[in-house]
């Protein structure tokens, strides 16, 4: 889940008024702007004139913060191998070996697209259907992402504690609304990377009417695909995408595509049975589109896999014109530094090598058991809005109680680091393209070797100590906090527990929230995707998370562009039950150490405050526009306009009232968590 959350500190204080102080900046309001017509502006307008957007980004605000933050902090840990040649397969020579080959310009533009010619040159020798399958999945065992199918390993959603495979199909590189019905941006969004991709073939030698040519095969292949696809609606729907078969039925089912090959290029194992597919139809339709698709036409779609897979490991003409579509996309004016790409790039293929000295360094072991104890909190205050529910029966109740102290709590780093990249061996001898492929290989060797045929680690993280993020996993019913978010502006270890609770606390509740969304809610405790609701209980709680999605539904993002509810849904319950959790735990500790009014505004009104202030942030239009098309969460603004309307004590806290242009009436709200 990308931008949610949120954040403890990595020096993080003790909770008690007594070392605190009450922290508004009145320079971030707009005070004559109305809380009841418009919070955000109110809360946030000061910040917003500012800070406006540098040429780097197209959205700032407190994620991007922490990100220049992680790139100044990863860049010191790089440098200190950056120049030194250590012992070949030491961590430190793997960092140092990377850095070296990804700042290398003068060799990467000397040898322009070089490193793929000899891959190219494979293709466009092909003559017949057979050898250019075979060519496919030994390509899409290199990491060219050549097969538009594939199989992985993953859990059974029936039984989270069991190991199988999964099989999908591949191909389009947009979501399925873009191919079946585009709006207005879409199309525009369309029409950017078919540039792109024209150019692309252009960059390896195609003449102008060849890389169109070229560029429109390939397109038909993915958009055939593509409106095959599931929405994103339908995509969040955990039982659709489940249908279950066993090795030797889905080779008949979908006889078109050799697993067996496959299985044996990319060097999965043999000892299963058990397999899930997806999505049918799109699979199917890869089956078809093998099949009836010219020879001449699938080179087009695996060359430019080929080409789109290392384009940044090529010369400064394939980054400068990827960087062109991000500018037509996004809004974004101007390229990162080399420098910062490079960080992202180690970051990438090397986090938990990264990760283990970025927690040495940042994150002590004491701000790690402050959060744990502070994530204590936020289970106490929903486990008190559930004792108070009154719209759940006692048995679904004591359920939704059972799976609330059954998450698992990760903060920080993993309880076991996986020592996956292990195998990884970067040769400064070779170019960054043959690097990339030894890295694919050594990662999914290392994946194997972690989850094939051993028990189930439900305090794995799924990502690095330096991700800038927060989120729940259902199928290991965990919340996890990595180190690079717990810490400020998300958590200020100056401010009051007002203030913390607004931010922080919201975090935590939201996460919370997660495992009982419209998706969470069909997990069980142990991950399980198993119906645990009564069949009123559910009936009573889609009605009343529908009032949420109708609501987001009506929400103007940009001029003629609505927020999808339904498409949102998850993360906007996410934000309902996280600030209603968050204010319970605020008005539970209000109980044991009351705080007084400050720089005239209440406790509650700075909690409020607080939480407006995490998503301040100023954005392109074109940037809104795309991730409305795209994500599923909502803007930043509307994460505060129209959320903190169906909050019962943001009406009380600000006194707001029904001439109020926010307003809400009680009996329109949706009451969840």
């Amino acid at each position: 889940m990308r931008k949610i959350f949120f954040a403890v500190t990595m020096a993080l204080a003790c909770l008690g008024s007594t070392a605190q102080k009450a922290h508004v900046n009145k320079a971030d309001m707009d005070l004559r702007a109305k809380p009841g017509d418009n919070f955000w502006q109110y809360a946030v307008g000061g910040w917003l004139k500012t800070h406006p957007l540098d040429a780097q980004h197209p959205q700032n605000g407190a994620f991007v913060d922490l990100d220049e933050q992680n790139n100044d902090r990863i860049n010191k840990l790089i440098m200190n191998y950056a120049k030194k040649h250590l012992e070949q397969g030491t961590d430190g020579q793997k960092i140092g070996s990377l850095y070296r080959l990804y700042m290398d310009t003068i060799s990467r533009n000397k040898m322009g697209y070089q490193p793929i010619l000899p891959y190219l040159k494979q293709v466009r020798e092909l003559k017949d259907r057979q050898s250019l399958l075979k060519l496919m999945y030994d390509f899409d065992a290199k990491g060219f992402n050549t097969t538009p199918w594939g199989i992985s390993i993953s859990m059974n959603p029936y039984n989270s504690s069991e190991i199988m495979m999964s099989a999908g199909h591949g191909g389009p590189s947009l979501a399925q609304e873009f191919y079946a019905n585009p709006n207005e941006q879409q199309k525009a969004v369309v029409a950017a990377r078919k540039a792109l991709y024209k150019d692309f073939f252009k960059m390896v030698g195609y003449s102008d009417a060849e890389a169109q040519k070229k560029m429109e095969a390939e397109w038909a292949i993915e958009h055939a695909i593509g409106v095959k696809t599931f929405d994103q609606v339908k995509s969040r729907d955990p039982r659709a995408r489940i249908h279950i078969t066993t090795w030797q039925e889905l080779k008949k089912d979908y006889k078109g595509l050799d697993w067996e090959a496959y299985r044996a290029a990319l060097k999965y194992p043999t000892d299963f049975e058990k397999i899930n597919v997806g999505q049918p139809d799109a699979l199917h339709e890869v089956e078809r589109v093998l099949a009836e698709t010219s020879i001449e036409d699938l080179k087009s779609y695996m060359e430019l896999q080929i080409i789109r897979s290392c384009a940044g490991y090529l010369s400064d003409d394939f980054t400068n014109r990827s960087f062109e579509y991000r500018k037509a996309v996004y809004g974004v004016k101007e390229q990162q530094p080399r420098w910062k790409r490079a960080v992202s790039f180690i970051d990438n293929n090397l986090g938990e090598t990264i990760g283990k000295l970025y927690v040495k360094e940042y994150f002590p072991e004491s701000s790690r058991q402050r959060v744990i104890k502070l994530i204590d909190d936020l289970k106490k205050a929903f486990e008190d809005r559930l004792n108070d529910n009154t719209w759940m029966s006692a048995t679904t109740k004591q359920k939704a109680i059972e799976k609330l102290h059954a998450i698992y709590i990760n903060v920080g780093y993993p309880e076991k680091w996986d020592d996956q990249e292990k195998y990884i061996d970067i040769r400064e001898d070779e170019n960054m393209v043959e690097n990339f492929i030894r890295i694919s290989a050594a990662t999914r060797k290392g994946m194997i070797e972690k989850y094939w045929n051993k028990p189930i680690d439900k305090h794995t993280m799924g990502c690095t100590p330096q991700t800038i993020n927060a989120f729940y996993n259902p199928r290991f019913n965990s919340i996890n906090f990595p180190a690079a978010i717990l810490q400020p502006p998300f958590f200020d270890p100056e401010a009051d527990y007002a203030t913390n609770y607004g931010a922080i606390g919201v975090v935590i509740g939201h996460e919370m929230s997660h495992g009982f969304d419209d998706k969470g809610c069909q997990f069980d405790k142990d991950g399980n995707l198993i119906n645990w609701w009564t069949d009123a209980d559910k009936a009573n709680y889609d009605k009343r998370t529908e009032v949420l999605a109708n609501w987001f539904s009506q929400q103007e993002a940009v001029p003629g562009l609505n927020v999808n509810g339904k498409k949102t849904l998850g993360e906007n319950i996410g934000d309902n039950g996280g600030i209603n959790i968050a204010f319970r735990a605020f008005e539970n500790r209000m109980k044991l150490e009351p705080l007084k009014d400050a720089e005239g505004f209440t406790p509650a009104q700075r909690f409020y405050l607080a939480y407006a202030r995490v998503w301040a942030s100023n954005s392109t239009p074109e940037y809104v526009a795309y991730a409305v098309n795209t994500d599923t969460h909502s803007p930043h603004m509307l994460r505060v306009n129209a959320a903190l309307p169906m909050i019962d004590s943001w009406y009380k806290t600000f006194n707001i009232k029904k001439n109020c242009k926010m307003f809400i009436p009680s009996d329109q709200r949706a009451r969840i968590w």
